[in-house]
C-alpha cells in the first residue's frame, strides 16, 4: 500500500490515506491507454460527414466533347473526381463505421494505467471533500489556488452539489465527474487528477 496526503479544500494536510497499488501503483501499460483513448475518440465520432460520388453530382450526363478528332483527352463526364465539380473519390460516407471494441481486462487496464501515471508524476491530488460554502466562481478557483493547480484539472467526487456544479462551470480547464463517468481520455486529457476520499474508495471498489 502506497500512501498519500489528503488534504482539505484549504490546501492542508488532514492525514495521510493509504492506495490501492494494485490501481495507482502498477507499471503502466502504454499500449492499452493508446487503445482506449482510440476506442474513446471513435466513440465522440457522429458519423454523418459525407461527400458526393461521380454519380451523385448533378450534371455530366452527356460526354463534353466527341471521343475522337478534338485533340483533347478523351472525357465521358464533366462530373468524373478529377474535374472541378465533380465527384469525390473515395471520400467520406454516412455508412463508415468508427466503433472499435475492447474487453473488460483491457478496459481495466487502460484505467489503471492511467491512474498510476498520475502518481508517478506526481499529479494526483486527494482531498477530503469537495464541500464548498457557495456557487460562486471565485470560491472555486481559491480552492483551484489553494491545490496550487495551474492548469487543466479533472475533478472527481462522488457528490455532485449545486453550489459544486454553479461555482465551476464557468472555468474553462476545470471539468467535475463522478467515478463511474471517469474515462482513460478524462484522465490523460487533465494534466491534474483531484480525487476526494470517498470517490478513490468507489474506484478502489470497482477496479480492485
Amino acid at each position: 500500500m502506497s500512501k498519500i496526503a489528503l488534504l482539505n479544500i484549504k490546501g492542508e494536510k488532514v492525514k495521510d490515506i493509504k492506495l490501492d497499488e494494485k490501481i495507482w501503483n502498477i507499471e503502466p501499460n502504454d499500449a492499452v491507454i493508446y487503445d482506449a483513448i482510440i476506442l474513446a475518440n471513435a466513440s465522440l465520432r457522429q458519423g454523418t460527414h459525407s461527400t458526393k460520388t461521380r454519380a451523385e453530382v448533378r450534371g455530366g450526363g452527356r460526354k463534353p466533347w466527341r471521343q475522337k478528332g478534338t485533340g483533347n483527352a478523351r472525357q465521358g463526364s464533366i462530373r468524373s473526381p478529377h474535374w472541378r465539380h465533380g465527384g469525390v473519390a473515395l471520400g467520406p460516407r454516412p455508412e463508415n463505421n468508427y466503433t472499435k471494441k475492447m474487453n473488460k481486462k483491457e478496459r481495466r487496464l487502460a484505467i489503471q494505467s492511467a491512474l498510476s501515471y498520475k502518481v508517478i508524476k506526481d499529479k494526483l491530488v486527494a482531498i477530503e471533500n469537495l464541500d464548498i460554502e457557495n456557487g460562486k466562481t471565485k470560491t472555486m478557483l481559491d480552492l483551484v489556488s489553494n491545490l496550487k493547480l495551474n492548469k487543466k484539472t479533472l475533478f472527481v467526487t462522488t457528490d455532485l452539489s449545486e453550489n459544486l456544479i454553479l461555482a465551476s462551470r464557468n472555468i474553462k480547464n476545470i471539468r467535475i465527474l463522478l467515478p463511474n463517468e471517469m474515462s482513460v481520455l478524462d484522465i490523460v486529457g487533465n494534466e491534474n487528477l483531484v480525487v476526494t476520499e470517498d470517490a478513490i474508495k468507489v474506484i478502489e471498489e470497482v477496479l480492485i
